[in-house]
């Protein structure tokens, strides 16, 4: 097998070098010096990215899956030549089980139920629902809407996944009972669905995909689920329906602004689960992220096509 030079850029975290040398040495590859590099694995942040890279470079791999910040910093622009990866995949599971907590506990009036000091069943009752037999579309059915749908399945819901291409949503675990509708359709959705869980990349295009029109057409009872980036979904417009029952509430991973201040409306809505970012952790999301590299690796030293391969033009 042919070695290529693969470096690692030491990170925050004193074990990623460790991981991912590892990753990166069993699938057939060498760590060296970013001089003599046929590839990067970038673990730092925007900011932190070399203003050159030798042109012996010829892939970059970056450490996250949504990349807003890379566009924003002006990586790409900079680098025209390198064929830049991002990780969107690596942390499909993770996320897409706390999108399913976050759509349970509003399903199945958590909240209100948790902040209960007495019993209260007969009041709670009313409100209690179920996913079996409702409608839940995933706007954004990449990897995350992909590891999402067969959690789904065992529990009675049919899906609509929302994808660019409108082609057939395919994967292990996906029945051929997937609906699958192209995103310049997603009007047409909003009327038969119970509950939206948003995974789609943030790009100008999808800023406040989800705002007042969107919200006035969803149901009363649907929970509208958030775990991919905050500016997707108006935030005012979010907060009103919240507090106008237009909704039956919001589970938000993400948020508009992010980090959530201290007195923001959001806070203070019973309807309202908020996470702090936290679908992908840190002590899961390395272990991941060394996986995806080791794929991608051995893809690279064999010449055949890598994983999530970054497009400047979608901007995703």
């Amino acid at each position: 097998m042919q070695e290529s030079a693969i470096t690692v850029a030491i990170g925050p975290d004193p074990n990623a070098p460790r991981l991912l040398e590892k990753a990166v040495v069993g699938a057939g590859a060498r760590v060296g010096p970013l001089a003599d590099a046929d590839a990067l694995i970038w673990t730092g942040t925007p900011v932190d990215f070399p203003a050159e890279l030798p042109a012996s470079v010829r892939w970059v791999q970056l450490p996250a899956a949504g990349i807003e910040d890379f566009f924003d910093a002006g990586v790409f622009a900079a680098h025209p030549g390198p064929t830049f990866t991002s990780a969107a995949g690596a942390f499909a599971h993770s996320v897409a089980e706390h999108a399913l907590m976050l759509l349970l506990a509003g399903v199945r009036y958590l909240p209100e139920q948790l902040r209960a000091t007495s019993w209260r069943q007969r009041e709670f009752f009313p409100h209690v629902g179920s996913l079996r037999g409702k409608t839940v579309t995933i706007v954004g059915a990449g990897g995350i809407g992909r590891a999402l749908i067969p959690m789904l399945a065992p529990l009675g819901a049919h899906v609509i996944a929302v994808n660019r291409s409108g082609n057939r949503v395919t994967g292990p675990g996906i029945g051929a009972d997937v609906e699958t509708v192209p995103a310049d359709q997603l009007g047409r959705v909003w009327s038969h669905t119970d509950h939206v869980v948003v995974a789609a990349p943030a790009t100008p295009q999808t800023r406040h995909l989800i705002g007042a029109d969107e919200l006035a057409r969803l149901k009363p009872s649907s929970w509208v689920v958030n775990v991919a980036r905050g500016s997707l979904i108006d935030t005012d417009a979010l907060v009103d329906a919240l507090r106008r029952g237009i909704i039956g509430g919001a589970g938000l991973d993400v948020t508009d602004p992010e980090p959530l201040p201290d007195g923001h409306p959001l806070w203070d809505l019973p309807n309202a689960i908020i996470t702090p970012h936290d679908s992908n952790p840190p002590q899961l999301r390395l272990a991941a992220f060394a996986d995806h590299v080791g794929a991608n690796v051995a893809r690279f030293v064999a010449g055949d096509p890598l994983r999530a391969i970054v497009d400047p033009q979608r901007g995703y």
